[in-house]
Order: structure tokens, then C-alpha cells, then sequence
């Protein structure tokens, strides 16, 4: 049977760097800071489209998708990646 490949078996697979503690930090709140940004300001995109009769047309419909998108990925990433960045490592397992 072939055996599982692990990451201890492949020595330097992924290489670290040594990142200052204030770094980590940093990059955390400027990530918090743009996914509560992005999540809000595509929300409102979206709230004042459905709203508005007249800005529903055909070509709004794209910058709608990317809004949604947008909104998506905010919510998604940006917390996953603020809470890697004050453990100072990926914390979500071998699966995550």
C-alpha cells in the first residue's frame, strides 16, 4: 500500500522566515480594518441597488456581481486570515 507523504518527510517543503511579532500584528488590524471596510461598503452597494429602481439596469447588474463577490470574500478571508496573523501561524489543522 503507498504510504502517506507528510510535511515532516520533506524537509524545507515550505520555508519560513523569521517575522517580528509587531508584524504579524500589523498586517492582522490592516487586513481587520479593509475586510470591515469591504464588507460594509459592498453591502451598501448592494442595499442602495435593491433599492433603487433606477439604478437596477443591465449594466449595474456587473458591478452588483462584483460587489456580492467582493462582500464574499470579505467575509470569508478576512477573518481567517486576522486570526492566523495573532497566532502568528496557520492554527486550522492539516485539513483547513
Amino acid at each position: 500500500a503507498p504510504q502517506k507523504m507528510t510535511l515532516q518527510d520533506v524537509p524545507r517543503a515550505f520555508p519560513t522566515v523569521d517575522v517580528p511579532d509587531h508584524a504579524h500584528y500589523t498586517i492582522g488590524v490592516v487586513i481587520l480594518v479593509v475586510g470591515i471596510t469591504g464588507t460594509l461598503g459592498n453591502f451598501l452597494v448592494f442595499y442602495a441597488f435593491c433599492r433603487s429602481r433606477s439604478l437596477q439596469t443591465p449594466a449595474n447588474i456587473f458591478i452588483i456581481n462584483l460587489a456580492i463577490s467582493d462582500f464574499l470574500m470579505s467575509i470569508t478571508q478576512s477573518p481567517v486570515f486576522f486570526t492566523n496573523s495573532l497566532y502568528k501561524h496557520w492554527i486550522f489543522g492539516e485539513k483547513g
